[in-house]
């Protein structure tokens, strides 16, 4: 499931600096992540790490784009390969 920023995002840019498939974007007035992008840090770390450093809990699941973990750790291994 690729994650979603909701409405409670002060934009401190925190999450942006921790993404490492750089899927967060400065959106107005709120940050926004690319699902496409969005591994939920599957082959990176065992937890997301936008979730963990935002300081007002603003990144939730976003149920319109539900993936398990095998479609994230697919995802993660073609960005790899692209690379």
């Amino acid at each position: 499931m690729s994650l979603l920023i909701n409405d409670e995002c002060i934009a401190c840019d925190a999450c942006r600096e921790e993404c490492p498939n750089e899927a967060i974007d400065e959106g107005d007035p709120i940050y926004m992540i690319d699902p496409d992008k969005c591994t939920e840090c599957v082959g990176y770390d065992d937890e997301p790490n936008c979730v963990g450093v935002c300081p007002v809990d603003a990144i939730i699941p976003d149920p319109d784009n539900v993936e398990s973990f095998e479609e994230l750790k697919y995802k993660y291994e073609q960005f790899q390969k692209s690379e």
